[in-house]
């Protein structure tokens, strides 16, 4: 499967040029899957700690309309987040968009940071705190949004599940970029699966970039950067599936069913 990551900004002349070149970019490549940063496209709302209703509004509207668009990147499956209010709630919800569904709802952020620059429990509820496995055609994925990432504990039933691949949308600080890459790495060998990132990115670093694919041992196989934001790289998802029956999953494997 030929997956993209990529950096984007969220700045409307910047997010304008970016986007251009990052449909061009699917279409050269022929893209089968592609990943969005966490909340791509809106305005950091989050950064503040005092909720305010009218940016909340702005932020849903601008991200519905930037729904209508992704079938610009010709790709066949588009995976990122969004903010939804559902019976009154506020959430940050994951989606899958195809051709062939149009946007289909996937878990919701359950882990919600509360910190300078990272309010997000002042702004959401927090969702599903289940990881279940989707599918996306042939592929098999989990979604550990940003924070997330760190539910290690998550990643046996994503191993006993036979997760192809886990998806992690981020809004990660320049000055943790190897903090993130470590735990995407751990993801992959305990999960045996592809872990699969993509980042928002601006000016002040409070937002890093940096996104990439891992192998299900471990291995770097690409990462984003200013002069790169995009990249694609073609994955044998059968690789999973052998990870997931050699050290260290075998492992672990054999205590859950002994």
């Amino acid at each position: 499967m030929r997956v993209t990551v990529c950096e984007l900004p969220h700045e409307p002349e910047a997010l304008a040029a970016a986007w251009s070149g990052l449909c061009e970019h699917t279409w050269r490549n022929e893209s089968e899957l592609v990943l969005l940063p966490e909340l791509a496209m809106v305005e950091p709302f989050w950064e503040e700690a005092t909720f305010a209703p009218e940016r909340w509004a702005r932020a849903e509207a601008v991200s519905e309309g930037w729904l209508t668009l992704l079938r610009e990147l010709r790709a066949t499956h588009v995976v990122g987040t969004r903010p939804v209010t559902i019976e009154g709630q506020r959430f940050n919800q994951g989606y899958l968009a195809s051709g062939m569904h149009g946007i289909v709802p996937l878990r919701r952020k359950y882990f919600l940071p509360a910190e300078p620059g990272g309010w997000e429990a002042h702004w959401f509820q927090p969702g599903d705190s289940d990881f279940p496995a989707f599918r996306a055609g042939d592929l098999s994925f989990g979604l550990n949004i940003c924070t997330e990432l760190w539910a290690v504990e998550r990643y046996v039933g994503y191993a006993a599940g036979e997760v192809q691949v886990i998806l992690s949308p981020r809004a990660t600080a320049s000055a943790t970029t190897a903090k993130w890459l470590s735990a995407g790495v751990v993801a992959a060998v305990r999960s045996g699966a592809f872990s699969v990132s993509s980042n928002r990115v601006d000016p002040t670093g409070t937002c890093g970039g940096v996104g990439w694919v891992i192998g299900p041992d471990g291995d770097i196989l690409a990462t984003t950067s200013a002069s790169t934001p995009f990249v694609t790289v073609d994955i044998d998802l059968a690789l999973s599936a052998a990870a997931r029956s050699s050290y260290p999953r075998n492992v672990f494997g054999s205590l859950l069913h002994p």
